[in-house]
């Protein structure tokens, strides 16, 4: 049973490691396409960002100094909580990975298990995951446990009995929903999943594709969070193509304060997560 709270904390995921940029010309991948759009975001509703980065030709990395500088510069522009993803492109090595927390973000993804990923595979590895964990633990970077198929809550629930309670002490997990050969996006497996989040935990849904927006209200309707952004989707309707992130994170806000649960602000979502101000 997840603890609901009576706002709503808004993450961003502007670019991931999918979409190239010459398929997607309004796809943030520079320094200062990144900045602007947390700026934007941060505007219109968003707290936390969830961030990959690109090379200088627009392809996904893991450079240790590209990251840190990303870091920086988000801080220096945005009072956004800075997520850094340790998923990476899906064929990242595990030592590449791990060392994604040396840029020292306030939080990072952690993913419970290895999943499908369209015609890909995206691997992680019980050790890998425990050591992902412990590290986290070390350095005070506040996890989401990212949840990609219902049998990954069964694995957080074993990570945290073995290993205990992650940096800030509270349970925050991402449930990404309707990736091919992951969990679908619908109302009915959403709401299965309650059933396995630990006690107190918080949960936001993601909804990959044509599964955004029914994600997004199941997860208002269950008392979760959202994460919204071009990472996840390019359409805004059918037929009409997504003009940037803030337009997605604009959607979620107005439909978060229809469901009378308004978007909270960053500093809020430091406490709500247990992130160091």
């Amino acid at each position: 049973m997840s603890s609901a709270t009576p706002g709503t904390l808004i993450t961003v995921a502007p670019t991931g490691a999918e979409h190239r940029k010459q398929d997607v010309p309004n796809l943030p991948v520079t320094l200062e396409e990144l900045t602007r759009t947390a700026q934007d975001c941060g505007r219109v509703g968003a707290s936390m960002i969830h961030i990959h980065i690109r090379d200088e030709h627009a392809q996904p990395t893991l450079d240790l100094g590209r990251l840190k500088d990303t870091v920086a510069a988000v801080r220096e522009c945005s009072n956004l909580i800075v997520q850094l993803s340790t998923g990476g492109a899906v064929t990242d090595p595990e030592s590449d990975r791990l060392a994604v927390l040396d840029a020292l973000p306030d939080s990072a993804s952690c993913t419970m298990g290895t999943v499908n990923f369209g015609d890909d595979v995206f691997l992680n590895r019980w050790g890998f995951i425990v050591e992902l964990h412990k590290r986290m633990q070390e350095r005070r970077i506040v996890p989401e446990y990212e949840i990609f198929d219902l049998g990954q809550l069964t694995t957080l629930r074993r990570l945290l009995d073995q290993h205990g309670l992650p940096a800030g002490g509270h349970v925050h997990l991402d449930l990404v929903m309707g990736v091919p050969g992951g969990m679908p996006g619908d109302t009915e497996t959403l709401a299965a999943a309650l059933r396995w989040i630990p006690e107190g935990a918080t949960f936001s849904a993601t909804g990959v594709g044509r599964t955004t927006l029914p994600v997004l209200l199941a997860s208002l309707s269950a008392g979760g969070h959202v994460r919204v952004g071009m990472e996840d989707t390019l359409s805004y309707a059918k037929g009409d193509p997504v003009r940037d992130n803030a337009q997605l994170v604009a959607r979620a806000a107005g439909l978060a304060r229809i469901a009378q649960r308004p978007p909270i602000g960053p500093e809020e979502s430091r406490v709500l997560l247990g992130v160091a101000s």
